[in-house]
């Protein structure tokens, strides 16, 4: 489950990237806060505190109640890093 939610919310927010109806934007912030909450409570069960607070940081930065302003380009370069960071685990695995 923690795979497709990973991927699902790296796909969703490379689709930021793209010139998208307002709507998709705010269908991200309500999927991103609840995808990297969950990401949260995955790494506290790992007892693995930096990646819980970095994805309850990127929870609060997204979500759609109190909006955080960043701009165009600067959300642009954020949904890239985020994306990376979600996809890196799942392509670094050694088999």
């Amino acid at each position: 489950m923690e795979n497709l939610v990973r991927v699902a919310l790296a796909l969703l927010l490379v689709g930021c990237l793209a010139d998208m109806p307002y709507g998709y934007f705010r269908a991200v912030r309500f999927l991103g806060t609840a995808g990297f909450v969950y990401l949260a409570f995955q790494e506290k069960a790992r007892n693995n505190d930096e990646m819980f607070w970095f994805w309850v940081v990127s929870a609060v930065i997204i979500n759609p109640i109190v909006k955080i302003s960043l701009g165009r380009v600067l959300w642009n370069i954020v949904d890239v890093i985020w994306a990376a960071i979600l996809v890196w685990p799942l392509l670094n695995r050694r088999q």
